[in-house]
Parts: structure tokens; C-alpha cells; sequence
């Protein structure tokens, strides 16, 4: 972690510069991963055993360092725009690229003092993948960006993967990868018995294990990096990411292991027609026979998009914000066929202040995929209160894994699920009783809120405020929801999620 540490202050240190000329964080990002990916090829191909070539010789690394003035920005530029053309994973690393550093000078410094100085290749996997994600970490933090809504707090996803277990036998799918966080812990778990493996299985983990679907250019290269870095595919091989909007059409391929956190936001950015033969119009317009209802809410969609894609047995855990537990209508229809034709076994309610997104209310469903049947595959949902008198802020008070320790040893990751013990914080549900709640609302809570009986017990004020802008920010958004809904609607119909 020292020489982590080290990379990401030595590559960090020019981003101060850069912001005077314009150069926003996430886009400084973005350059170091142009040079970083250029100057790896160069590394590959220079090396005395087993030379590859990875980049065409005419974008070659040397060309940079050769060139001065405006002759250097012209050929980044060229070679920038030619990398862009490429198959495979380098289509993907520069699909649209383009050069952000104006001043020579400066991306001359870049090339040569803080990237051409460092043996990328001859570092871990560890260290150098490290220090890219505490590069995207600093991204991220960057709330003018806009970066942080593709940044899942690594302890939460670290907790998702130590209860879902994958196994190098699985394929692992986010249909919503971002900068490939869920991907890159799974693979790590997978890897942890790496040693015992055969040939076969050490290239299926490397090659074929894990699969991320991204709809934004710059955050799917960001991903593709993400994986190259840490060892995941082959730089001249196929992407592991694709660059598309996942919720299209069904892609056909099926997956035993989903880990994903969804974009929030209600608006969907087409028209979808579900089996129930209802639209709701946007620009363009698809049809998705497999989807059960037809909504422009996209957590929903995302949702029946992961319960399409899921092998027979295949388990998921995926982050999805309050309204999808309570929203009626085609809320209210999901959650019914989940829990008759699904396993949904599990609930964490997660506490406020650990998104960089403001005002999101978070939970991790976790169910999994089971055979037709004239039964209902729910027998228990169990529910972990993690929210009730917790409170988390980006900075004073992070989320840590510590802090997901007690829900992950309640979770008895591997065991079955008959094994599991009632807690303060964790209670089962039967599916009859489930059932019978309004709409099927499975934002259960039975916790007392200790700061609302006992004064002693209030959080700090930075806390509080910052749950106040947090409760704020989600009413907009309900009111926003609201609007949409009458505009889409032509009157005064209340959306079914605010009828109670």
C-alpha cells in the first residue's frame, strides 16, 4: 500500500495544475489512463522475453517522447484519434478520446517526469491496480464531476462479494459497471485459490469470469483499465466491457453470479414496451417481451433486465433505492413475480451518508433464480436494519467493512440459510406475510429511532445537516418524479409510489 500510495501522489500531484487550465478531474483521470495504457504497450513490447505488440507501431510510446512543442500535441492528437479506431479493448480504452492538456509544455512533463519515469509492468498487479482505483477514489470525490455516481463504496461491494462467494467456475455479469468495482472484487475473491487451479481455470478467470456492460464512453474505458491493470483480460484481446445501453434488448447470454448498482434516477432514456403491451414513450423505443410490466422507471427495468440475465441457480445482489420496495404499480407487479418465481432471501437496508450521489436511500436485494413452478420459491425474506441510528458521512465517519461485519456473519455467506438467528437488527419475514402487506412493501423497518426519543443520543450537527440535505434532496426528486409523471400522463394522475 506504501508504493500505491506512492504512484497515486506522484501522478496526482499535476492534477492541481491542469484544473487551472480547465483539465476537471475525472478528465485529468482520463488522460493518465491514455498514457499509462501507451506507455504499458511500450513496456510489453520492449521486453526482453515474450515481446508482444499491443498498439500499432505508428502510436507508439516512443513518438511521444521524440516529439516537442506542438509537434507533440499534433501527434497525441493523431494518435489518439487512430487508437479510437481500434478493436477490441483498445477501441474501448480510446473510443472518443481526445487530448484535454492544451499546453505542450505541461503534457510533456506528463509524459516524461510522471509516466515515462515509472516501470509500469514491472510493478503488481497489486500495486498499480491500487493505486488506479485510489484514482478513481479521488475522482469520484469530485462532486462538480459528476463522478462519484458511478463510484460504489468498496467496503459495501467488498460485503456484497463475501456473500455471494463466486467461484472461478462462475461468469460474473454488471449490467451497470461503472469503473468495474463489483467486477474487480469478485475476481479478487475468485483468485484468493488461484494456486489450486487448472490451466483452463486460471485462463477462464482471467479471460471469460467476469463481464461489465457501461452506456458512458468515459466511464466504460476508465472500467476496461480498471481490469487491465489488475490483470483481468488481455490488452490486444476482446473488452470485457462493452460500451452499450444494457437495457435495449435482451443480449441472449446468461450469467451465474449479477453484482450491481444500478444508476439512480427515475427518467429511462427510451421508450419500453413490456409483454403487458403498455408504452412508456422516451426518444427511442424497444420492446422487451421478456420484461412482465412496461415502466420509465429505470431501477425497475434494470431490475427485470437482471432477473432475465441470470443462469438457472444463478444468485445476485444488486443496490436499488427505497422506491422499489414501496412503489406501487409496476413496482407492486415486479416484487410480486420476484418473490413467487425468485428466491428472495435477503434485505440489507443501508444507512444514509455513504453514497457520493446526496439524498439516496439505499438497499441490497439479494435473490436467486429458480426452476417454473406452481409454487412460490420465497419461503423468508430476511431483513438487516443497518440504517436505524447509524450514521455515516463521506468524510468525518466513511463506511468501513468493519462497520458490515455483523450483517455478513448474519448473512452465513455458504451455509443454509435455516442455520440463520433473529438479531436486533436481523429479522425474517414469511411469504405470506409479505404478500400481505399493502402493494407488497417490503421497506419493513421495526427499529425505533433512539434520537428521536432520547436528546443525548442526537448525531453530531455536521451529521444531521447533512441528513437534512440528504431528506431534501430525495423529496426533489419525488416532486421531480411527479412532474414527469403528469407530463407523460397529459393529467392530474398521482404516480402510484405517492398515493399513500
Amino acid at each position: 500500500m506504501t508504493e500505491a500510495r506512492r504512484l497515486v501522489d506522484k501522478l496526482w500531484s499535476y492534477c492541481n495544475v491542469l484544473r487551472d487550465d480547465g483539465v476537471s478531474t475525472i478528465e485529468y483521470t482520463e488522460q493518465l489512463t491514455y498514457l499509462l495504457f501507451l506507455k504499458m504497450a511500450h513496456e510489453r513490447e520492449t521486453r526482453p522475453l515474450k515481446a508482444e505488440r499491443i498498439v500499432p507501431a505508428h502510436c507508439s510510446w516512443q513518438r511521444l517522447l521524440d516529439a516537442d512543442g506542438d509537434d507533440l500535441e499534433l501527434t497525441y492528437r493523431h494518435m489518439l484519434e487512430d487508437l479510437a479506431r481500434q478493436p477490441g479493448v483498445l477501441g474501448v480504452v480510446f473510443r472518443k478520446a481526445q487530448n484535454r492538456i492544451q499546453d505542450p509544455a505541461k503534457l510533456k512533463r506528463l509524459v516524461v517526469d510522471l509516466i515515462d519515469k515509472e516501470n509500469w509492468s514491472a510493478s503488481g498487479t497489486d500495486i498499480k491496480g491500487d493505486a488506479y482505483e485510489s484514482l478513481l477514489a479521488k475522482g469520484a470525490e469530485d462532486i462538480k464531476s459528476g463522478a462519484g455516481q458511478y463510484f460504489t463504496p468498496r467496503p459495501l461491494i467488498q460485503a456484497m462479494v463475501d456473500c455471494l462467494q463466486p467461484s472461478a467456475s462462475d461468469t460474473v455479469i454488471d449490467p451497470a459497471a461503472g469503473t468495474g468495482g463489483f467486477l474487480l472484487a469478485a475476481h479478487e475473491y475468485a483468485a484468493q485459490h488461484a494456486q489450486a487451479m487448472t490451466p483452463e481455470e486460471r485462463d477462464h478467470l482471467r479471460d471469460a469470469f467476469v463481464h461489465g456492460v457501461e452506456l458512458v464512453d468515459g466511464t466504460a474505458r476508465l472500467a476496461a483499465m480498471n481490469l487491465i491493470l489488475h490483470g483481468i483480460g488481455k490488452p490486444n484481446g476482446q473488452s470485457l466491457i462493452e460500451v452499450k445501453d444494457a437495457l435495449l434488448a435482451d443480449p441472449g447470454q446468461r450469467y451465474s453470479v449479477v453484482l450491481s448498482n444500478p444508476p439512480f434516477g427515475r427518467k429511462s432514456s427510451m421508450t419500453m414496451v413490456g409483454a403487458d403491451g403498455r408504452e412508456a414513450r422516451e426518444d427511442r423505443e424497444i420492446e422487451r417481451a421478456d420484461f412482465v410490466v412496461t415502466t420509465a422507471n429505470k431501477q425497475l427495468n434494470f431490475l427485470q433486465h437482471i432477473a432475465t440475465i441470470m443462469k438457472m441457480f444463478g444468485r445476485a445482489a444488486v443496490v436499488l433505492p427505497d422506491n422499489v420496495l414501496f412503489e406501487g404499480g409496476a413496482g407492486e407487479t415486479i416484487r410480486k413475480k420476484l418473490l413467487r418465481d425468485y428466491d428472495v432471501h435477503t434485505l440489507l437496508r443501508l444507512p444514509t451518508g455513504i453514497f457520493y450521489a446526496q439524498g439516496v436511500k439505499a438497499n441490497v436485494l439479494f435473490f436467486d433464480k429458480r426452476p417454473a413452478a406452481d409454487h412460490a420459491w420465497t419461503e423468508r425474506l430476511w431483513v438487516y436494519d443497518l440504517r436505524t441510528n447509524q450514521h455515516f458521512t463521506l468524510k468525518q465517519n466513511p463506511l468501513r467493512r468493519s462497520h458490515l461485519d455483523e450483517f455478513v456473519e448474519s448473512y452465513l455467506p455458504g451455509r443454509p440459510r435455516t442455520e440463520r438467528v433473529e438479531s436486533e437488527r436481523f429479522r425474517s419475514f414469511s411469504y405470506d406475510e409479505l404478500i400481505a402487506r399493502d402493494k407488497a412493501n417490503l421497506d419493513i423497518t421495526w427499529l425505533k429511532d433512539a434520537s428521536l426519543e432520547d436528546l443525548d443520543d442526537l448525531p453530531a450537527p455536521e451529521v444531521i445537516a447533512r441528513e437534512i440535505v440528504d431528506d431534501l434532496t430525495a423529496a426533489l426528486a419525488e416532486f421531480e418524479a411527479v412532474a414527469l409523471a403528469l407530463e407523460e400522463a397529459g393529467g392530474p394522475t398521482v404516480p402510484a409510489s405517492l398515493e399513500t
